[in-house]
């Protein structure tokens, strides 16, 4: 069978969505031909939206439409207690879970030297510029418990050690290897809940 280049050209691109595979990518093109033009410029414009309008909040990292996030603009958000996630998706996976009412910084990803990803390529010269400014009195680390996660978690913990009272660690009901963007509201409530201090060794 003859391929037709662009649609292959679309098939590529999108699979490089996380659990998009080439059968779902085809699905979503056959989709999209399907519709009518108006339909289909709707979706362009609101990928153009995106790529003007959103940017990192300039304190804590997360997705923004102006200079900060609506958390951080939020006043009623306990500034004290600051949660350090890999990915605005873990951020919103927790915010989900209507626990949490303090602050966060997001690191945009995690310890990996296999994939070339060290401290410098992590936001957390910004963390530690939070912490020196005073204020914060726990430091919660919410990385994903994988490998990685556990690694940054520990680099993290030395950073923050020196700074704040109190590093603690999401407790163990998170499943290893899981991610947080996937788990259940019930599941994030419990870890959230269940806490406690963290150590890493010396």
């Amino acid at each position: 069978m003859k391929e037709l280049p662009s649609l292959e050209r679309a098939v590529t691109l999108l699979t490089r969505f996380p659990g998009i595979g080439p059968k779902s990518a085809r699905r979503m093109i056959h989709h999209l031909l399907r519709r009518g033009e108006e339909a289909n410029r709707e979706l362009v414009l609101a990928l153009d939206a995106l790529r003007a309008n959103i940017r990192p909040c300039e304190l804590c990292y997360n997705l923004a439409e102006g200079k900060q996030c609506w958390i951080c603009s939020d006043p009623r958000r306990d500034s004290s207690r600051l949660c350090v996630v890999e990915e605005p998706s873990d951020l919103m996976a927790l915010e989900k879970a209507g626990l949490f009412k303090g602050v966060y910084h997001v690191l945009g990803g995690r310890l990996s030297p296999l994939d070339g990803i060290g401290p410098d390529e992590l936001h957390l010269a910004g963390l530690e510029s939070r912490l020196r400014a005073g204020g914060v009195m726990e430091v919660i680390l919410a990385t994903n418990p994988t490998v990685e996660g556990e690694a940054t978690a520990h680099f993290v913990a030395q950073l923050a050690e020196p700074l704040v009272p109190r590093v603690t660690r999401l407790a163990y009901g998170l499943p290893m290897g899981g991610e947080l963007e996937y788990l259940d509201e019930s599941t994030l409530y419990q870890a959230m809940a269940g806490r406690a201090e963290f150590r890493h060794a010396m």
